[in-house]
C-alpha cells in the first residue's frame, strides 16, 4: 500500500508575464502569500518584421525569473514542495531539444542559461494580416485562429521563412519552457489552456487538430504533448537557489486562467482584469459546451479552465498598454518641447488632472491595438471642442474609453442574466488607477470589490496547492 506524501509546506507560483516576471511563496497552511519578489524583464527586441512584429528575448526573461527566485529567502525555499508556472498565452518560442538549456553551478547553487533557443514571438505579434489567416486551413475548434497565436506564428515561418525553423526540434509557450528545463523534459509539456491559446485545438476532446495540420504541411512534430491543466509535469532535475531537487513542477497554465482562480472566491464572481492587456471573465456551468465551430466576430470566446469547465473571457487587446502609450506621447512631445519629466511624473499628474474632472464630453475610441474580433479597427477621437482638451479631460476620456470598450464586448447586462452578482476587479493598471475605477463603476453597475494582491503567480501557486 502507497503512502500519500505530506502536504508542502511551501508553494512557489512563477509568473512570467509581458514586461515583467513574479515570484511568490505560498505558505501552504495558511495559503497566505509569505514573500514575493517581481522583476521587470525589459526583453523587448526589434524584429526582423519591424513594427508588426514583436519579439523577446528569453534570455533576458530567465535572467528575470532568476533574479526573483534568487531574492526568496532561501531558508523557505528548501521546504518547497510544489512549483506553479503561468506566463503570457498565446504567444510561441522554439528551441532544440536537450540543447535549449544549460545548467550550472554558481555560488553554491544551480542555475540554467538558454541555449539555442529562438526568441519568444509574443501574443502581441502582429505579422499574420487577416488575408493570410485567411487562406490558412478552418481549424476544428470552437475558437477562432487570431495573429499572436502559437499554431499561426508557425505557419507564418513556415510559408515566409522556412530556415527559421530548422534549427530546433520542439516549441511551447515561455511558461512551457520554462517548467521543460526545470524538470529535464526532452518534450515540453503544454496544458489545455496553452493549447487552446495557440489554434487548432479542439477543447471537446483535448487534442490537436493533427490531420488538418499535416494536410497543411504544418511540422507537428514541434507540438508539446497534452496534458491535463492542473497536472504535475515532472521533479526537478537540479537544486535551483534552494529548491530541492525532486521538487513537484505542475504543467504551465494561462496567466488569465490562473489571474481568475486567484480571486473567483465564488462561483457567481466575475473576473476584471486590467493589465498590460484587459479581461472580463466568468465561469460557465459544468454543463455547458462551447459551439462546434467559431464566430470570428464574436467579442466573447470560451476557454479551457479546470476540471472541465470553460470561462467565457472578453479578452481585450487594449488596457494599460494604451495608457502606456499614451504617457509615453506626452514623455515624447516634452522631449521635442526640450523638457525631460519621467513617465512617472506625467502619469501621477495626468491621473491627478482627469479626478479633478468628474465627466467629459471627449470621446476616445481606445482600440489602438486592434481586437481579434475586429482586427483592423483603429482608435479614435471624437467631439472635440476648445473647452475638453485639457490633460485632466482628455485622460479621462481615454480611460472611459477603455472602459467603454470593454463594456461593448461583455456587457453588465449578459453577466446579470448569467447569474454573476459581483465583479473582482484586479491587475495594475486598474487597482493603481482611481479614475479607471470610477469608470468601471459607472458602466459596470454590479458590486465591485477590488484585489490588490491578486495575480496569475498567487493564482497558479494556488492550483498546485489544490491539485491532489
Amino acid at each position: 500500500m502507497s503512502l500519500q506524501a505530506p502536504p508542502p509546506q511551501y508553494v512557489l507560483g512563477l509568473d512570467l508575464g509581458t514586461t515583467s516576471v513574479k515570484a511568490v511563496l505560498l505558505e501552504a497552511e495558511s495559503r497566505a502569500v509569505v514573500d514575493s519578489q517581481i522583476q521587470e524583464t525589459k526583453a523587448e527586441v526589434s524584429s526582423p518584421e519591424g513594427e508588426k512584429g514583436r519579439e523577446q528575448d528569453v534570455a533576458r526573461i530567465v535572467s528575470a525569473l532568476h533574479r526573483c527566485v534568487a531574492a526568496l529567502p532561501r531558508e523557505r525555499l528548501c521546504k518547497v514542495g510544489r512549483i506553479g508556472v503561468s506566463g503570457q498565452m498565446h504567444g510561441v518560442m522554439l528551441w532544440k531539444s536537450q540543447e535549449g538549456c544549460v545548467w550550472q553551478r554558481a555560488e553554491a547553487c544551480y542555475t540554467f542559461q538558454p541555449g539555442e533557443t529562438s526568441h519568444l514571438i509574443t501574443w502581441q505579434d502582429g505579422r499574420c494580416s487577416r488575408e493570410f489567416l485567411d487562406s490558412l486551413a478552418q481549424p476544428d475548434s470552437h475558437l477562432s485562429l487570431a495573429t499572436g497565436y502559437g499554431c499561426a506564428t508557425i505557419f507564418w515561418y513556415m510559408r515566409n521563412r522556412p530556415q527559421f525553423l530548422e534549427p530546433y526540434n520542439v516549441a511551447g509557450t515561455i511558461h512551457d519552457y520554462v517548467v521543460a528545463v526545470l524538470c529535464g523534459l526532452k518534450r515540453p509539456l503544454m496544458s489545455a489552456q496553452n493549447a487552446a491559446s495557440w489554434g487548432y485545438f479542439n477543447t471537446r476532446c483535448g487534442t490537436w487538430n493533427l490531420q488538418i495540420l499535416r494536410d497543411s504541411g504544418f511540422p507537428t512534430c514541434l507540438l508539446p504533448v497534452i496534458v491535463e491543466s492542473g497536472a504535475i509535469a515532472g521533479k526537478t532535475v537540479h537544486e535551483w537557489y534552494g529548491v530541492p531537487v525532486g521538487t513537484e513542477v505542475g504543467v504551465a497554465l494561462g496567466d488569465l486562467q490562473c489571474s481568475v482562480y486567484s480571486c473567483m472566491t465564488e462561483k457567481t464572481d466575475a473576473v476584471l482584469n486590467v493589465s498590460t492587456s484587459a479581461q472580463l471573465t466568468f465561469a460557465l456551468a459544468p454543463t455547458f459546451l462551447p459551439p462546434a465551430r467559431p464566430n470570428p466576430a464574436a467579442s466573447v470566446a470560451y476557454y479551457p479552465y479546470l476540471d472541465g469547465i470553460h470561462l467565457a473571457v472578453a479578452a481585450s487587446l487594449n488596457g494599460g498598454n494604451v495608457l502606456s502609450s499614451f504617457i509615453g506621447m506626452l514623455q515624447q512631445w516634452t522631449q521635442e518641447l526640450g523638457l525631460e519629466v519621467p513617465e512617472s511624473t506625467i502619469y501621477s499628474r495626468s491621473i491627478h488632472a482627469a479626478l479633478n474632472i468628474a465627466c467629459t464630453d471627449l470621446a476616445v475610441q481606445a482600440t489602438i491595438f486592434g481586437e481579434r474580433h475586429s482586427p483592423d479597427q483603429l482608435a479614435s477621437v471624437t467631439n472635440i471642442s476648445p473647452s475638453n482638451l485639457s490633460l485632466g479631460h482628455v485622460t479621462r476620456a481615454l480611460c472611459c474609453g477603455i472602459v467603454e470598450n470593454l463594456h461593448s464586448m461583455l456587457p453588465c447586462e449578459r453577466l446579470i442574466e448569467s447569474g454573476v452578482q459581483r465583479i473582482m476587479g484586479s491587475g495594475s493598471a486598474l487597482t493603481r488607477n482611481e479614475v479607471l475605477k470610477q469608470e468601471v463603476e459607472k458602466v459596470f453597475t454590479l458590486p465591485i470589490v477590488y484585489r490588490k494582491t491578486v495575480d496569475s503567480a498567487v493564482g497558479v501557486a494556488m492550483v498546485m496547492l489544490d491539485r491532489k
